[in-house]
């Protein structure tokens, strides 16, 4: 059953390598078209089961259209196998929150639509891993990388969409023998602390590991962790619902500042998937309900599970709270040894569907002093996802983990019954934001220390670090190199309603963001990468960034960016959002202006971009264009480009006149280009000085 296992890429036959790489893409395909196998009608994928996500035929369509686009950012494929749905299902993952509800209907495709798209990108996917040259080992920078990014990728959606079918009308959906449930239960076992030693651990996945890892596995952090001691069992539901019968749900003191006011939103009473059934209880499961299994695990969000251990430890009198990510590493290797999945002779828990298509009673498989150290559920822990020492972006995939350094997004370990490859090895650190709901329960450790508070999360993205210091660092009245503040000052003079306005090329640091939203209602703030994003999206929400800035080679320096009040006055008027600007669709409506910053230069195709833009500027509205032109070959072919060279005829053809000709007919130009200087962060010491063209225009067509 090659969904089960992640890929050794190490192996040294080429051809056994390929024919692994084969089964394990059609294994996972197939478990994957088979999980919706179990919706019995149409509705059901397009009816939203958890507000904060989108509906499952958003999922239907992701993990194929992620397929494409990957194969197109390394270069592997060079057309598109259907644009419009590699637009809409591209974007749109990361569950939202509860204050920050996405109401925005989306006309989605029939399904039978999306399953006919499925089927082409298979044909894609398994004519190239039958055909890409191969040469063992597999590293991050080779191309096969971006195949086996997507099969790791559909993984995580077997098991994110098997959570949102857990929460669909049981009328909709038809259980199914491909997924089983475990027909077990027992009285519940109770549980008990059992000693962990002190002992050193080390995180971070070596780079030359011989399994696939995502971005943020890779670095190297040594920890001492002292003494603790841990449950000896997950917590299961019967252990669990003392909290529920003694009011803890109603009861503000066990909850955290956060947790308290997701709890006001959402008013729940008892766990997600308990059903009240009169004096008793019934358990939700994939497609159907059973009697409450009291001895499996308890399914909770890290907002619930930090205020069961609150209430535990006032009961008990104990120092009881979740394990952070070194403390539960700590346990697993107590209990495992260093021994990874590919060293098991068989699964040794309830993980990567070996078993049932759901938990099982808690104590069921023991590892050494503790039982259920991985699978049946994930555990939560205390500790928000951060990037180890030594953490590079992987450039085909640079918004998975960077956006997820917040502090908003804690670490899950252990793995659940449906969690396979990457999910189940040691070095998986997968995180999700403490209101969301997994398959994920707890383990409770007691610890004589307390943990550290959450401060805001730092920015070491140094890319982005820079982004942001090139729009705010300096800043001082009255520079003739304030590109943003000039920019925004154009805006504001021709642009001809002051009621919404599109900034493509929206993230970096976000200062053109703010200014404009001074002076408009709404600013929709566009980039093609999250990364990006995370200043302005930060700022806006809370005030400030920290960031950590390229200082002298590899040292860097702090720097605190803060809003001013009259930013901070206007914040919510901005959305920022990502979007591939040569694949925009019409969500977003139509504006009176466009600013385009920074951006045709550093795409495949800018022409196609351009027009896209274009669709989006009311007649009459404003166009403002900013780039410096400064063509690259790995990012845009030459005959692609917008001027840079000689015409048919020898004569030069500017950026400028190859703008002025693409535009001809539907946008007029308003004034003669203008050249502003600006400076852009390389370190302490230096910076580029960079003269960006400007040029104004004015929609002229009606179409």
């Amino acid at each position: 059953m090659h969904i089960a296992a992640t890929i050794n890429l190490h192996e040294p036959d080429a051809d056994a390598l390929r024919a692994t790489i084969a089964a394990t893409f059609a294994s996972v395909w197939e478990h994957d078209e088979g999980l919706f196998a179990v919706l019995a009608d149409e509705r059901a994928f397009t009816r939203r089961a958890d507000p904060l996500r989108h509906p499952l035929i958003f999922y239907l369509g992701h993990t194929a259209c992620f397929y494409i686009n990957k194969l197109m950012m390394a270069g592997l494929i060079q057309e598109r196998v259907e644009p419009r749905c590699e637009a809409l299902f591209a974007i749109g993952v990361d569950e939202m929150s509860w204050d920050d509800l996405d109401e925005r209907h989306y006309d989605w495709p029939p399904v039978a639509e999306v399953w006919a798209y499925r089927a082409r990108v298979r044909t894609v996917v398994e004519r190239l891993i039958a055909t890409l040259p191969l040469q063992p080992p597999i590293t991050w920078d080779d191309p096969w990388w971006a195949l086996l990014m997507g099969i790791e990728h559909a993984r995580i959606h077997l098991e994110t969409s098997s959570v949102l079918i857990r929460q669909l009308p049981l009328d909709l959906l038809r259980p199914s023998p491909a997924w089983p449930l475990c027909p077990q239960d027992a009285p519940p076992p109770v549980n008990e602390l059992v000693a962990i030693p002190a002992s050193v651990v080390e995180l971070g996945k070596p780079r030359d590991h011989r399994f696939y890892g995502w971005d943020n596995e890779y670095g190297h952090q040594v920890s001492q962790v002292p003494a603790f001691a841990a449950a000896r069992l997950l917590v299961s539901n019967h252990e669990y619902r003392g909290f529920v019968e003694d009011g803890g749900y109603q009861e503000q003191r066990w909850w955290s500042e956060e947790g308290w006011a997701w709890c006001s939103w959402k008013q729940p009473r008892h766990p997600l998937f308990w059903r009240p059934d009169g004096a008793t209880w019934r358990l939700r499961c994939l497609a159907q309900e059973i009697p409450m299994p009291w001895s499996w695990p308890v399914e909770v969000n890290c907002h619930e599970a930090t205020a069961f251990c609150a209430w535990l430890a006032q009961r008990t009198g104990r120092s009881l709270r979740l394990p952070s990510e070194e403390e539960w590493l700590r346990l697993r290797d107590h209990c495992l040894g260093p021994a990874d999945q590919d060293c098991w002779p068989a699964e040794p828990g309830n993980i990567a569907l070996r078993h049932w298509a759901s938990s099982c009673p808690v104590g069921r498989f023991v590892h050494g002093p503790l039982s259920d150290v991985i699978g049946n559920v994930w555990q939560w822990t205390s500790s928000p996802i951060q990037p180890l020492p030594g953490f590079r972006v992987h450039p085909w995939y640079d918004d998975f983990s960077v956006p997820t350094f917040d502090d908003r997004h804690n670490l899950i370990c252990g793995g659940s019954w449906i969690s396979t490859g990457n999910e189940a090895t040691r070095h998986a650190r997968y995180a999700f934001r403490r209101h969301f709901f997994q398959h994920a329960g707890l383990r409770y450790i007691e610890a004589a220390a307390p943990l550290p508070p959450i401060n805001g999360a730092l920015i070491d993205d140094a890319q982005v670090a820079a982004a942001a210091l090139d729009d705010w660092g300096h800043q001082e009245p009255g520079r003739a190199d304030d590109f943003p503040a000039r920019l925004a000052a154009l805006a504001v003079a021709q642009a001809p309603a002051h009621d919404r306005i599109l900034h493509m090329g929206g993230g970096g640091g976000g200062r053109l963001a703010f200014l404009l939203a001074r002076h408009f209602g709404a600013v929709v703030a566009l980039e093609r990468s999250a990364r990006f994003l995370m200043t302005g999206d930060r700022l806006a929400s809370q005030g400030r960034v920290r960031l950590l800035a390229a200082d002298e080679g590899a040292l860097g320096r702090f720097v605190e960016i803060a809003l001013e009040d009259a930013d901070r006055a206007v914040a919510d008027r901005i959305a920022f959002l990502q979007a591939d600007p040569a694949n925009l669709d019409d969500r977003h409506g139509r504006f009176p202006a466009v600013i385009v910053t920074d951006t045709l230069d550093q795409l495949a195709d800018p022409r196609r971009a351009l027009d896209r833009l274009i669709e989006r500027l009311l007649p009459g509205g404003l166009l403002i264009i900013a780039c410096p032109w400064q063509w690259q070959d790995d990012l845009t072919p030459a005959p692609a480009r917008l001027g840079g060279s000689h015409d048919a005829t020898g004569e030069r053809l500017s950026a400028h006149q190859a703008l002025h000709d693409h535009l001809a007919g539907r946008c007029e130009l308003i004034e003669p280009p203008q050249d502003c200087r600006r400076l852009r962060y390389r370190n302490q010491r230096c910076h580029l000085l960079v003269d960006e063209q400007i040029s104004l225009w004015r929609r002229v067509d009606e179409t």
